[in-house]
């Protein structure tokens, strides 16, 4: 049975959520010169025509790929590394990370009052072997008023997380209804993962 796995994700929820796993785990993320050609921005950019479900497996595949260099650039012990991705998508269109502020309250104010998915790709790399799952979730957000996103929007909880909020969050206050997984739509879903690990030997 393997001791520990590498994560290769720089997310504080999926480190909570891997914990509350009871898997022990070691970061595995980009720094230094070496990595300078993981540019997380040119791994996430979104293909022409790209379905939603295709876009988060293949970059999350991107990313595993990466971070398997990476392990053995940096001469790591051997070690199954997981890697996920999350993306918001209303129809066909995709919504990352938010540049900005300005960018966040155009996001939520297309969101709110809508139903959209939450989809995220998980990707185990045990030696030559690659196992992946995709959990697809729907949440449906009230409407909000213009003062409502700004409030929001000025919490700062926004940044960094896409669709430009975080369910675990103030944005719960706007979720009216959700259907799926609650851990997949906050990074990591619980289920899925555990299938990925018991299938390369983890006790769970």
């Amino acid at each position: 049975m393997p001791d520990f796995v590498y994560l290769a994700s720089q997310s504080p929820r999926r480190r909570q959520l891997l914990e509350q796993l009871g898997i022990a785990h070691v970061l595995l993320l980009p720094h230094g010169e070496g990595d300078t050609e993981e540019d997380a921005e040119a791994l996430e950019a979104v293909l022409p025509g790209e379905a939603p479900a295709s876009y988060v497996e293949r970059v999350t595949g991107l990313k595993l790929d990466a971070a398997v260099a990476r392990r053995v650039r940096r001469g790591l012990a051997d070690a199954p590394i997981l890697c996920s991705d999350t993306t918001v998508a209303l129809g066909r269109t995709i919504y990352g990370k938010p540049d900005d502020a300005a960018h966040a309250a155009r996001m939520l104010a297309e969101l709110a009052g809508h139903e959209h998915r939450v989809l995220t790709a998980v990707a185990l790399q045990v030696g030559a072997k690659r196992l992946s799952a995709l959990s697809v979730s729907r949440v449906q957000f009230a409407p909000m008023t213009a003062a409502q996103i700004d409030a929001y929007v000025a919490t700062g909880e926004p940044l960094g997380k896409a669709g430009a909020y975080g369910i675990q969050g103030r944005a719960a206050a706007y979720v009216e209804h959700l259907a799926g997984s609650y851990s997949g739509i906050m990074g990591l879903p619980m289920y899925e993962t555990a299938q990925l690990l018991r299938a390369a030997g983890f006790a769970i």
